[in-house]
């Protein structure tokens, strides 16, 4: 297993109702991982090409053909190199008497653990197809959720780029050509005036020290996320922020619903589940809130009110949660949530696109503005003098 630390094995163990005797860590492999080298890597295999195979072998399960024979034809059916390579390797570990989920277990870092486990579900209950197209179905969910929040900053994304551009190319090229008629005049320039030509010298001048400041900060930021005490601030202030935060926390309930039901529905325990679906959260507060629930989970307090107890999780969740312990559908609940709260970031989106787009056109409006009339009323006093 992977984790972070012998204590997590332990407790991921014994999540799934065993009992660890020894844990010890394993010797770094010789073998290089499938999908290692970074995300510009020519060897990298994405989640979308994972989504791909994932549906082409329920399929061909579903068409009765044994699991060799369904890797084989997907070898000869790739155009991708790295999924060819990854698929004979699959293939032969499976021939070699492995199961599908310790085959792909072997290859670091192309495979999740949700991935894995549910990989082991199907394989357990004798249902690997089924189980491949649910997980094909949860890929696709993701997929489109994701989509829809990266569809939806193109947008404000361009138009900052524009607008950054723009106010560069007056500072640099354009309030020069006015700075040498100004000087000339010998009268003193208005305040504002003053002020942006200052602000062209300074990008003209000293433009390569903004950008090893913006890179700086995106190099400590970067650090900051790495470190779990910095990263936890961090996320409770993003999670506090009025628009934003909404949205973090919808996006964040709807891949923990989905992806507990996908779980439980394949025969995966709760506790193991939740396990699981704490590593699948990007924000460290909310997945902190589940270590609590699954503690408060292991001393028969149910799901539904730790959920509640943590203040993370909204109402309407958390009581269709309680609702579905009640009625012994816990896991068509879990969807059910996940749908709503799909729907609810689709909206989420669309209302901070709403208030987000004024205000970048009335920003670089007055931006722009800004230093157009700050040129123009210097060139009226110019004027003025000459007269």
């Amino acid at each position: 297993m992977d984790g972070l630390s012998q204590a997590a094995i332990v407790e991921r163990l014994q999540g799934m109702g065993l009992i660890p005797i020894r844990v010890e860590e394993a010797a770094a492999s010789s073998v290089a991982p499938t999908n290692g080298g970074g995300i510009f890597a020519k060897n990298r295999i994405s989640q979308d090409d994972v989504a791909v195979f994932t549906q082409e072998i329920a399929t061909l399960l579903k068409a009765g053909l044994p699991l060799d024979r369904c890797l084989e034809i997907l070898i000869s059916l790739s155009a991708s190199e790295p999924v060819r390579q990854l698929m004979s390797q699959l293939r032969e570990d499976v021939r070699g008497g492995a199961s599908l989920s310790t085959a792909m277990d072997a290859r670091k870092g192309v495979f999740t653990r949700f991935y894995l486990n549910m990989i082991r579900a199907g394989e357990a209950g004798g249902a690997l197809d089924v189980v491949l197209q649910r997980l094909t179905e949860f890929m696709e969910r993701s997929k489109e959720l994701r989509d829809t929040v990266k569809s939806a900053l193109i947008y404000p994304a361009i138009l900052v780029t524009v607008s950054v551009l723009s106010v560069a190319i007056l500072l640099v090229w354009v309030v020069p050509q006015f700075s040498q008629m100004f000087e000339e005049s010998g009268k003193a320039l208005p305040l504002p005036t003053q002020v942006v030509i200052a602000a062209g010298d300074a990008v003209r001048d000293y433009w390569w020290a903004m950008v090893l400041v913006v890179v700086g900060g995106f190099a400590w930021f970067g650090k900051q996320m790495r470190e779990p005490a910095s990263r936890l601030k961090w996320d409770k202030r993003l999670l506090d922020l009025p628009l934003l935060g909404d949205l973090i926390g919808k996006l964040e309930v709807a891949r923990f619903s989905r992806t507990l039901g996908t779980l439980i529905g394949n025969g995966v325990t709760l506790l193991a589940a939740l396990s699981i679906v704490k590593e699948t959260l990007s924000n460290t507060v909310m997945a902190q809130g589940l270590t609590e629930v699954a503690a408060q989970l292991k001393e028969g307090k149910g799901l539904g009110k730790p959920l509640l107890e943590t203040g993370l999780f909204p109402k309407l969740a958390v009581h269709l949660v309680m609702v579905g312990e009640e009625t012994g559908k816990l896991q068509e609940m879990l969807i059910r949530v996940a749908d709503i709260y799909d729907r609810e970031v689709q909206t989420a989106v669309k209302r901070l696109l709403a208030l987000m787009e004024p205000v970048l056109i009335l920003g670089l409006g007055l931006v722009i503005g800004g230093i157009i009339m700050s040129i123009l009323v210097a060139i009226l006093s110019v004027n003025d003098l000459a007269m």
